[in-house]
């Protein structure tokens, strides 16, 4: 386990750097030219992959991530998702913090394995959803009140990468995470109904739920990989404002009604939301450094992690339910 006197000069790995995995190697070679870490490498079971990766970072490289076990404090893991598990479970159990790409597991049992590992040593586990950092949200978080109705839309075109799950698991769960988050994690969902298709993948590549709180509060989401445009936008109504946040172009406003107003037409206003713009996962992983350093919990806990696997597993099973209804 990582002790005190290793606390501010943290060792860390990316293991998977694909399409984002490369990027958070990225982001922690250029911590290391700060002095905040010591990088010590990437790893990749692609040599090629690997190799390139590396050598852009300016660090050793790996294929084998059993290899760093032992010889980091910081893992971040960016690996096909039915490998998370056994992954993150090796290195927490080790002590070693890890910082897991969504979704967190294919499962919810897996997701149970992986906050008992790091509950075991005392590692911290967190899990990456990438949308809490965007700073359109940040900026809009503070303004989030009494939230009653959400409509949402995530649309982009076939992934030229690996389809290794659906895309619930894949897209939809970005705002399966931010819908209960903002909602408040002690709400319950009360009920789901889904619905969704495999078009062009052996997986369900559009999709659409809605999501209905115990508190009465419903979202309807629909996501899909077979667009023609990219759509990342996210609209709620809230008592007495209506919200508008574009992930993609980093846009947040708050239209609200000033009920003294004379006039319905002069009580409107439009805050449009000042954005500091950096790095969605430069931020995601400097705050779960910080939480490491500070003894903090990390801002997205295994328990956030295991809730949104946890409800895309649920509109999985309403979607494949539907489907037998149709007979496709």
């Amino acid at each position: 386990m990582t002790d005190k006197r290793e606390i501010h000069n943290l060792r860390a790995a990316a293991i998977g750097v694909g399409s984002l995995g490369r990027h958070h190697a990225r982001n922690y070679a250029e911590l290391a030219r700060e002095g905040r870490i010591e990088f010590v490498g990437v790893c990749d079971a692609d040599l090629e992959t690997a190799s390139k990766i590396a050598a852009d970072s300016g660090s050793p490289s790996f294929t084998d991530w059993k290899d760093l076990i032992g010889k980091v404090d910081v893992v971040s893991i960016a690996t096909p998702t039915e490998t998370h598990c056994e992954i993150a479970c090796a290195f927490l159990e080790k002590g070693t913090h890890v910082l897991v790409e969504k979704p967190m597991a294919l499962s919810v049992d897996e997701c149970d394995e992986m906050i008992a590992a790091a509950a075991g040593s005392g590692a911290k586990l967190m899990v990456g959803q990438l949308e809490r950092f965007n700073p359109a949200m940040v900026a809009l978080r503070p303004h989030v009140t009494n939230l009653l109705y959400f409509e949402i839309h995530r649309v982009s075109p076939f992934p030229n990468r690996s389809l290794d799950v659906d895309v619930v698991l894949d897209v939809m769960i970005h705002d399966l995470d931010a819908v209960q988050w903002l909602v408040g994690n002690d709400i319950e969902v009360s009920e789901v109904r889904a619905v969704g298709i495999p078009v062009i993948s052996d997986k369900v590549d559009a999709a659409n739920a809605r999501i209905e709180f115990a508190n009465g509060a419903v979202a309807n989401i629909t996501a899909s990989r077979i667009g023609t445009e990219k759509i990342r936008k996210t609209r709620f109504y809230q008592t007495n404002s209506y919200v508008v946040l574009d992930y993609g172009t980093k846009f947040a406003s708050v239209t609200s009604l000033n009920p003294e107003a004379a006039h319905p037409l002069l009580g409107i206003s439009i805050n449009r939301l000042e954005i500091n713009d950096v790095e969605p996962l430069r931020s995601e992983i400097a705050a779960f450094l910080d939480s490491i350093e500070n003894g903090a919990e990390p801002p997205v806990t295994g328990d956030e992690g295991r809730r949104a696997v946890k409800l895309a597993v649920r509109v999985l099973e309403c979607i494949e339910a539907h489907r037998s209804r149709l007979n496709v």
